[in-house]
């Protein structure tokens, strides 16, 4: 991507999509096209013909997405998949009518079978039952790599699908019911310490395994497979591959904590000097979730931050915001 090609993100405000611009920024990319939420509703078919026609971007990363956790997922099933269907469906399709070179579609590891094996390859996908707490979301964000796969097939597309491991970051949603393992922990033990209360409650047993990327090497992640030359985009895409595997490419660590060893970090770097009580009446979700990132790393990118010098970057942005958050 040249430096003033023009590139639209969607989702621009969100964990990923805040990531994308500040690395955007970083890289000397000036022409960056975004839209809020009320300035583009991405679920209103018409809405996104109407941007995509006038505004005619380059390039398409789609980060826009309902997300949330497990008891999000579980709550609110419906507008899951239905605003995620919703919104990958209009961008993807306007994007090929006003001829986007390239577009990246931003998915979940939640796509994959509930007890593949571990490590996670791309070719487990579709090998066995989804894990029920996040299936609407997970058959969303299947649907969006079809969609890419079949554009690329019948029309030439080059639409590639990256699906990164659990991200946290800055920009992060610290909302009290409907975020993320690593954001829950950060506001409820920063509370607790605050509060001087003597115990904090952690979902489920503690024991699943997770895997964390932290939302900025996500963002280098995207803009390194964006800025692939031909050579080695193009076989990603899978419109012409008799291997049978779609346009899908792993992005993570390659490394994975329990969710234990995940609340004691979190402790440590909040300060909260209370116990954890691990509540095992709360769902533990897929017991682990290792993502197998060697196709990303064979194309030549890898992971810089560690979890600990991640989290700490993530507890100061947060405290930046308490004001907002709390």
């Amino acid at each position: 991507m040249n430096l003033n090609a023009k590139i639209y993100i969607a989702g621009h405000r969100g964990l990923v999509g805040s990531a994308l611009m500040r690395q955007l920024t970083a890289q000397g990319y000036n022409n960056v096209v975004t839209r809020t939420h009320a300035e583009l509703d991405l679920t209103n078919q018409q809405l996104v013909a109407d941007f995509f026609e006038s505004e005619k971007p380059e390039y398409v990363i789609l980060a826009a997405a309902k997300v949330g956790g497990i008891h999000a997922n579980n709550t609110y099933p419906a507008e899951f998949i239905h605003e995620n269907l919703a919104i990958q469906s209009n961008v993807i399709h306007q994007s090929y009518l006003a001829g986007v070179k390239r577009l990246l579609f931003l998915g979940s590891s939640c796509i994959y079978p509930r007890d593949c094996p571990q490590p996670i390859k791309e070719e487990y996908l579709l090998t066995g039952p989804l894990e029920p707490t996040n299936r609407p979301y997970a058959l969303a964000k299947i649907a969006g790599i079809e969609m890419c796969w079949s554009y690329n097939r019948q029309y030439g597309t080059q639409y590639l699908a990256a699906m990164p491991t659990n991200l946290y970051g800055a920009g992060d949603n610290y909302h009290p019911e409907n975020s993320h393992v690593i954001p829950a922990m950060i506001r409820r033990l920063h509370e607790a310490k605050i509060n001087n209360q003597p115990t904090v409650a952690i979902w489920g047993t503690g024991t699943p395994r997770r895997e964390f990327l932290y939302s900025d090497d996500m963002a280098e992640a995207c803009l390194y497979l964006m800025n692939l030359p031909d050579e080695q985009f193009k076989p990603l895409l899978a419109s012409d591959r008799n291997d049978g595997l779609p346009p899908l490419v792993n992005i993570g660590t390659g490394v994975d904590v329990t969710i234990k060893e995940l609340a004691e970090l979190v402790r440590s770097v909040v300060g909260y000097n209370g116990a954890l009580e691990f509540d095992s009446t709360k769902p533990d979700g897929t017991m682990r979730k290792l993502m197998d990132v060697s196709f990303m790393q064979s194309l030549g990118w890898k992971a810089k931050s560690q979890l600990l010098q991640g989290m700490q970057r993530a507890y100061a942005d947060y405290l930046k915001h308490d004001s907002i958050v709390l």
